[in-house]
C-alpha cells in the first residue's frame, strides 16, 4: 500500500464502515480534500476493480483496495475534482456511476428542527423516497426518522439487500438518517435496514414511503406522484364557496376490494380507474352526495379492512397506483361527487416490517404497555406526546388533501384515542396527571390536528366517530373543544336499529327509543350512519334485522331510510344497503349485484333513489340541521300506536315540511295531527306508494287545516296513516 495513502486512512472509522456500524459515513466515505491532494473512499464489497474518473478530463485513477472487505482508496493530487466511480464486477461487467458519499445534505437545518417540534406539516416532503435532481444530478433521496438506531442502510435490489452498500447519514441530533442515491429512480423496490443495540439488525419498509407492493409482499416502493393531470379545478372552487353545514350531505360508504370483484377471487380486484367510474354510475342512481372510501392506506390483511395500516402515504397496490387512485379522486370530483377516506391514527398493527420497534425501541408507540397496547385488538398505540410522532399524523392527514385533493378524513376510533382506560380493566390502566382517565395526549394532538386542518386544508372537513358522550367533540377550538367538523351519531344508530329489531307489536314498550335522540341532537354535529359495523359480526344485513314477512322487512326498511332522511343530520349508508343486501357483508366477496335484478330490490333501490332526491330538493330536511329551529315536535308521545310526527324548517316558512311515522303495519284512516297554521297540506313523499313495493295506502288530495284542536294545536288535520310507512308533506300557509 501507498505509504501516503496509509497515512491519511482514518482506520477507527473505516473499521466502523466495514462492520457496518457507521451512522454518519460521509465522514469517511466519498471525496475528502487532505494535505496530499483530494482522497476519495469507497467500500464497495465483492467487486474486482474501482476506478475514479475525472468528469472533466475523462481521465482514471485507479482505487487501491486497502481493505479486504472491499474498503478501496486512492490519492489525487487536485483540490476539486467531478467524477464517478468505475466499477468491475468479477464477471467482468463494468458500471460507471456517480458516488452517493459525494453529496451534500439535501435536507435543511430548520426543516429538521421543525420536525423535532413537530410542525413540520409538509414533512413527507422531505423525509421517505423522492426522486430529485441534487447537484444537477438525477437519483432518489431517502430519508427516515431512527433517532436509536446504530446504523440505517438503504436496501434493494439494487444493491443485492445489502445493507453494507448504502449506509446513510446521521443528521445532527435530529434523529433523521439521509442518503442520495445517483442514478436510481421511480419504481425501485427498497427497504431501511436497521443496525440497532444488542447488534440485532432487521428490515422496515419506509413510513413515509408514497407506493408499496403488493400483499403479501411489504417492501415500499420509490413513487413520483408530482405529474399526475388533474382536472378538478371547478369541483375545488365550488368546494371552497360551499358551507357544508347547509348543504346536502348523503354519504356513500364503500369498501373498494369488496365492491365488485372480476371473479370470486381473494386475490383478484379491479383497478381504481375501474371502480371510479362503477362507483359514480350507481351513485348517481341512488343520489349520494359523497362516497366515504374504508381505509385506502397500505395494510397486509385484507381481514381488517384496511384499519390496521401500515403505509399511511401510500394508497394500496391492490386497486392499482398512486396515479390509478388520483384518476378515481379526480373523475369523482369531475362527476360532482366529494371523496372522504377513513383515517386510523388511534392504533397500528404489530406487523414486523411496520412501525412496531421501528429503531429497537418504541419509537411510534407508548412503551408502557398499559398506554402502548390495545388490549381487545392487538395493536399498538401511538404516543401522542412525542412531536415527531405527532408529525407523521398530522403531516399524514394533510398529505391525502394537498397531494390527492380528498374532500375530508372520517377518524375511526377516536374513543379509544380519548380514554386511557379504553377497553381496560382495573390495574391496567395508568391515569393522567390529574388522576383520570383522560387522555390529554391525545385531545392535545386532536386540537393540534384540527387546528391545523382549519388552517390549511382547503375546506376539507374532518369527522370523528366517536362512540362516548364525550364533550363538545364538534365544538369551536377557542370554546374547549375539540374541532372536529362531524361526528358520527352512534346513539342514534344504536338506539334506531335495536327499536327496528322489535316486533312492532312490541315497539310501544321501547318508544323512547324512537324519540330520545332529539334530546342531545343539537349538542353535535351530527352524522347519521347505517355504516359497515352494523351488518358484519353475526349482526345480519339491514334487510334482515327487520322483523315480520318479506313485505314487511322492506317495508321497515323504507320508514327506516325514511326516519334517516327527515331526521336532523347528515347522512351515511354502507355498500349494498340501497338495495336491500341479504347476506352479511365480508370483505371476501363482492356484494350481490345479482339481487339488482329481482322486482322486489329493483324497487327499493329506485325507493332510496326517490328519497334521496326528495331530501336534496328540500332544504327543510338540510338547511338547519345544526339550529334547534329547524325541527319541532308535533307529535312524539304515541307509544301506543308508535307513530311519531314532527316538522323540519328552514328560515322560509314556504319550505316547512310535516312528517308522519307509522312504525306498525296497521293502516290508520282519518287520523288526526295537530298543524302549525291553517293552511293547505300537500302530500309530497309517501314511502307506502306502489312503485316502492308498498300496499298503496296514500294520501292524492290536499288536506285542508280545521280548527279543532289536538296535538296541543289550535289547528289539525286528518290523514291516511301508512301502516309501516312514512308520509311527508308540504305546508302552505293561508294569508
Amino acid at each position: 500500500m501507498d505509504e501516503t495513502l496509509y497515512k491519511t486512512l482514518n482506520w477507527p472509522e473505516i473499521e466502523a464502515i466495514v462492520y457496518s456500524e457507521h451512522d454518519n459515513p460521509h465522514n469517511i466515505l466519498g471525496p475528502h480534500l487532505t494535505e496530499y491532494g483530494m482522497q476519495i473512499n469507497a467500500f464497495l464489497p465483492g467487486v474486482s476493480e474501482v476506478l475514479v474518473k475525472d468528469t472533466g478530463t475523462g481521465k482514471l485513477y485507479s482505487m487501491e483496495c486497502v481493505d479486504e472487505a472491499g474498503f478501496y482508496s486512492c490519492l489525487i493530487s487536485k483540490k476539486h475534482i467531478q467524477y464517478v466511480l468505475v466499477i468491475t464486477y468479477p464477471d467482468n461487467h463494468t458500471l460507471e456511476c456517480y458516488d452517493s458519499y459525494a453529496f451534500a445534505p439535501f435536507i435543511k437545518d430548520k426543516e429538521l428542527e421543525d420536525f423535532n417540534k413537530g410542525i413540520h406539516y409538509e414533512i413527507y416532503k422531505r423525509l421517505g423516497a423522492h426522486c430529485v435532481q441534487h447537484k444537477n444530478t438525477n437519483g432518489v433521496l431517502f430519508a427516515v426518522w431512527a433517532p436509536n438506531a446504530v446504523r440505517v442502510s438503504v436496501v434493494g435490489n439494487f444493491n443485492q439487500w445489502d445493507g453494507r452498500k448504502h449506509p446513510m447519514r446521521r443528521l445532527g441530533g435530529s434523529g433523521v438518517f439521509e442518503l442520495f442515491i445517483p442514478g436510481l429512480s421511480e419504481g425501485e423496490v427498497y427497504k431501511y435496514e436497521l443496525k440497532v443495540k444488542g447488534n440485532l439488525t432487521y428490515c422496515k419498509a419506509d413510513p413515509y414511503a408514497n407506493r408499496a407492493e403488493l400483499r403479501p409482499a411489504n417492501a415500499s416502493v420509490v413513487a413520483d406522484i408530482s405529474g399526475f393531470g388533474w382536472k378538478d379545478e371547478e369541483w375545488l372552487r365550488q368546494r371552497r364557496k360551499t358551507d357544508l353545514d347547509e348543504s346536502p350531505m348523503f354519504v356513500y360508504e364503500v369498501h373498494l376490494g369488496s365492491y365488485k370483484k372480476p371473479e370470486e377471487s381473494e386475490n383478484s380486484f379491479y383497478n381504481y380507474r375501474e371502480l371510479a367510474v362503477m362507483i359514480a354510475e350507481h351513485m348517481k342512481k341512488a343520489g349520494y352526495t359523497h362516497v366515504e372510501l374504508m381505509p385506502v392506506m397500505e395494510h397486509p390483511f385484507d381481514g381488517s379492512w384496511g384499519y390496521q395500516t401500515t403505509g399511511y402515504y401510500a394508497p394500496t397496490a391492490r386497486y392499482g397506483s398512486p396515479e390509478d387512485f388520483m384518476y378515481f379522486v379526480d373523475y369523482m370530483h369531475r362527476q360532482g361527487y366529494g371523496v372522504l377516506l377513513d383515517w386510523v391514527p388511534a392504533h397500528f398493527p404489530r406487523d414486523t416490517f411496520g412501525l412496531a420497534t421501528f429503531d429497537g425501541t418504541c419509537l411510534y408507540e407508548h412503551q408502557d404497555k398499559r398506554k402502548g397496547e390495545h388490549p381487545h385488538w392487538g395493536t399498538l398505540i401511538y404516543n401522542y406526546g412525542r412531536p415527531e410522532v405527532k408529525n407523521f399524523l398530522i403531516a399524514n392527514a394533510l398529505f391525502w388533501v394537498l397531494q390527492y385533493h380528498i374532500d375530508g378524513i372520517r377518524m375511526d376510533a377516536v374513543a379509544s384515542m380519548l380514554y386511557l382506560d379504553y377497553g381496560r380493566g382495573n390495574g391496567e390502566w395508568v391515569a393522567n396527571q390529574f388522576g383520570g382517565n383522560e387522555n390529554l395526549e391525545a385531545v392535545e394532538f386532536l386540537k393540534h390536528l384540527n387546528s391545523i386542518f382549519k388552517k390549511h386544508a382547503d375546506h376539507a372537513v374532518v369527522i370523528a366517530e366517536e362512540s362516548t358522550a364525550w364533550p363538545q367533540v364538534t365544538g369551536a377550538l377557542d370554546q374547549g373543544g375539540l374541532g372536529f367538523d362531524y361526528k358520527w351519531n352512534m346513539g342514534w344508530m344504536n338506539d334506531f336499529t335495536e327499536y327496528l329489531k322489535q316486533d312492532p307489536l312490541f315497539r310501544k314498550g321501547c318508544h323512547g327509543a324512537l324519540t330520545f335522540s332529539m334530546v342531545y341532537a343539537y349538542s353535535e354535529r351530527f352524522i347519521l350512519s347505517f355504516s359497515h359495523d352494523e351488518v358484519v359480526h353475526l349482526k345480519c344485513s339491514m334487510i334482515n334485522k327487520m322483523p315480520g314477512t318479506k313485505e314487511q322487512k322492506f317495508a321497515n326498511l323504507r320508514i327506516a331510510y325514511g326516519y334517516l332522511m327527515t331526521h336532523p343530520g347528515k347522512k351515511l349508508l354502507f355498500m349494498g344497503q340501497d338495495f336491500a343486501q341479504e347476506r352479511e357483508w365480508s370483505e371476501a366477496r363482492s356484494l350481490d349485484w345479482e339481487l339488482m335484478n329481482k322486482e322486489d330490490h329493483k324497487r327499493f333501490f329506485y325507493y332510496v333513489g326517490e328519497l334521496s332526491s326528495f331530501y336534496k330538493k328540500n332544504p327543510a330536511l338540510y338547511k338547519e340541521d345544526f339550529d334547534p329551529s329547524g325541527f319541532e315536535w308535533i307529535s312524539c308521545l304515541d307509544a301506543d300506536h308508535s307513530i311519531i310526527a314532527f316538522l323540519r324548517k328552514s328560515k322560509k316558512d314556504a319550505q316547512t315540511l310535516l312528517t308522519i311515522c307509522n312504525f306498525t303495519p296497521v293502516s290508520y284512516q282519518e287520523f288526526q295531527f295537530g298543524v302549525p297554521y291553517k293552511g293547505r297540506y300537500k302530500e309530497v313523499f309517501n314511502s307506502d306508494h306502489e312503485k316502492f313495493g308498498g300496499s298503496g295506502v296514500t294520501n292524492p288530495r290536499q288536506k285542508n287545516a280545521k280548527k279543532e284542536a289536538c296535538d296541543g294545536r289550535e289547528y289539525s288535520i286528518k290523514v291516511q296513516v301508512p301502516p309501516l310507512g312514512i308520509a311527508v308533506f308540504s305546508c302552505i300557509q293561508d294569508k
